[in-house]
């Protein structure tokens, strides 16, 4: 039986102080180790960074990607985790518009 692939979370930000940004990248960078479910970090992986200026990237700034186990789990992140929750509140604060997606790989079965 094979294990299904993580769930992938790809968050678009757009912030345009360079200040805010690196103060939201303070929020992700522990994130992985410090937030927790059931006293165990949940999280598989969390990277973000700035994008790179192009035109396509639609005044969008900033992108965060996070894995996940199982769809429960990212809904626990966004509903019952308390890391997130201070993550969030300040990225709220900040940002002038956010996109999220999130998409199980095919491509690596």
């Amino acid at each position: 039986m094979t294990t299904p692939t993580p769930i992938t979370r790809v968050v678009l930000f757009k912030i345009t102080s360079p200040a805010d940004q690196e103060k939201l990248f303070d929020y992700y960078r522990p994130l992985s180790a410090t937030a927790t479910k059931d006293g165990k970090p949940y999280i598989l992986s969390a990277r973000a960074g700035p994008t790179f200026e192009d035109q396509r990237r639609q005044g969008f700034t900033v992108v965060a990607v996070t894995e996940f186990e199982s769809e429960e789990d990212m809904k626990y992140y966004d509903e019952g985790c308390e890391t997130h929750a201070e993550l969030k509140k300040f990225a709220k604060s900040v940002h002038e518009g956010a996109m999220m997606v999130y998409f199980r790989d095919v491509l690596a079965r």
